[in-house]
């Protein structure tokens, strides 16, 4: 994703965000995971959670796909 982002969910593993963000994705929407984690390489620093980001432009569709407009992900 080129430019800036907007979290719309933190989540507990890389796993899970990399399924929202396919889910996102399939409904058309630019979406990516960011976690500080070595790159997957190292899940032990996944402490803080895992973002999913989208484009400014896709937050609302992004939160009304997650069921979060009250952001009760972040």
């Amino acid at each position: 994703m080129d430019g800036a982002s907007v979290s719309v969910a933190v989540v507990a593993s890389r796993t899970e965000a990399e399924v929202i963000v396919g889910m996102l994705r399939s409904h058309g929407l630019r979406a990516a995971v960011t976690a500080d984690d070595a790159g997957g390489q190292y899940p032990q620093m996944q402490i803080e959670g895992v973002r999913v980001l989208v484009a400014p432009s896709d937050e609302a569709s992004a939160r009304r796909l997650l069921g979060a407009d009250d952001d009760t992900l972040e």
